[in-house]
């Protein structure tokens, strides 16, 4: 039986600005076959500079770094060095995290509880086309996808009738808006102004502009002033 080759280590650049961390991930890492860590960086500038020297399979990625974070660096990373992959490796699994990291083009996201094991996997699962995202992250996501559609707002129906832009004129009105100033306002001529005020007159039997800007904040139109 012929016996599988060896898999090559992969080569793993590590991206925390908290030194204690970084050191004691690199030390984990040196722990356990299948990865080798071949540079550790300060902030997200430090981790895209080291891609561009060293040329690694994986950057596991912090977020909230100093200068340039880490979905930025990410992205500049996916942009600039395709052959790199990016596992994110932080505190944080909330949808302001996971998500822009995810769009900037990580294909793992893990969280600092996760232990050297699902840290390696997720590494060589990325690398070999698959995301490597620890179970939180995955049921965030089917969670979110699963989610329905907020339903669209939709506008208010004008009382009486009237049209949506004769509900917009009635409103200039109130505003205490001219004819020739609501015609500049709407872009339109002041003839077509005036046709539009007969109409609010005639669906709404106001007589005159006094009654017109009672109906309109009656109707909640317009809102009063807060005092």
């Amino acid at each position: 039986m012929t016996e599988e080759p060896e898999r090559k280590p992969a080569r793993v650049v590590v991206a925390d600005d908290q030194t204690v961390v970084r050191e004691g991930i690199v030390t984990l890492l040196g722990l356990l076959p299948g990865v080798e860590v071949v540079g550790a960086a300060g902030d997200g500038d430090e981790a895209v500079r080291l891609v561009g020297e060293l040329a690694p399979d994986v950057v596991l990625m912090d977020l909230r770094m100093p200068r340039c974070d880490g979905v930025e660096a990410t992205r500049r990373i996916r942009a600039e060095h395709p052959g790199t992959q990016v596992v994110v490796l932080t505190t944080y699994a909330d949808d302001e995290s996971l998500f822009p990291a995810l769009k900037a083009g990580a294909r793992g996201y893990l969280t600092k509880d996760a232990g050297g094991d699902e840290i390696v996997r997720a590494v060589h699962s990325v690398l070999s086309g698959d995301a490597g995202l620890s179970p939180s992250v995955q049921r965030r996501l089917l969670e979110r996808l699963s989610a329905p559609e907020p339903e669209p707002a939709q506008p208010p129906v004008p009382p009486d009738g009237l049209t949506p832009r004769e509900a917009e004129v009635l409103v200039l009105i109130a505003d205490g808006l001219s004819n020739p100033e609501i015609a500049r306002r709407l872009s339109v001529s002041t003839a077509t102004v005036k046709t539009h005020i007969n109409n609010i007159f005639t669906k709404t039997g106001l007589k005159g502009r006094a009654q017109a800007v009672r109906y309109a904040y009656g109707k909640g139109l317009v809102r009063p002033p807060r005092g």
